[in-house]
């Protein structure tokens, strides 16, 4: 159990389901029920697979392509500052929601540059059976904590939705920002 906690905590904060709720949230505003949870799979479906190919092939791929964490946080963190720019912006309904579950939920929001590093640190350290359970646990909470999420929806009703909405993509730019900074950071030391 022990080894467990040790790869469950630190992949349930870089994963962070809880910061990540209301961006989904936002993200997903006035989509009918049965496309919500299309996204939902999409986001915990891309999650996973990426994650696992990550930790089978992660080192290699970095190290064929010559790709430092630090790059791959800046390009996370582009990501991430496009789809938080497109949300404050007013833009058609249909070109934000396309690929949503994809980008940004699935990856780089679930799965970015926090938890693919972890994850390459943790299958050095504990078994990949655990490391893998570690995983999936929090992917399923993810799942859990989106699909019920519609509740949340109904207490802020639709006017609170977008202003929270706005507000979210707001802080979703600072996060980017700050990736971004962080990988320049690493760039400038490393």
């Amino acid at each position: 159990m022990k080894i467990f906690l040790l790869c469950f905590i630190p992949l349930f904060v870089a994963v962070d389901t809880p910061g990540n709720l209301p961006i989904f949230l936002s993200l997903t505003e006035g989509m009918l029920p049965k496309s919500r949870r299309k996204v939902i799979w999409q986001a915990c479906w891309t999650a996973i697979v990426v994650s696992l190919l990550f930790m089978l092939t992660g080192k290699w791929i970095f190290s064929f392509l010559h790709i430092t964490t630090a790059d791959f946080k800046i390009a996370g963190g582009l990501i991430l500052l496009f789809i938080a720019v497109t949300g404050i912006l007013p833009i058609h309904h249909h070109e934000r929601y396309e690929g949503v579950g994809i980008v940004p939920l699935g990856i780089p929001l679930m799965m970015g540059p926090a938890a693919l590093t972890t994850l390459l640190i943790q299958i050095d350290l504990y078994p990949i059976w655990w490391v893998t359970l570690g995983l999936v646990t929090n992917i399923v909470i993810s799942f859990l904590a989106f699909y019920y999420s519609w509740r949340i929806a109904h207490v802020f009703g639709i006017n609170g939705m977008k202003a929270v909405s706005k507000v979210i993509h707001l802080f979703l730019a600072a996060i980017a920002v700050m990736m971004i900074r962080v990988g320049l950071m690493n760039m400038v030391k490393g």
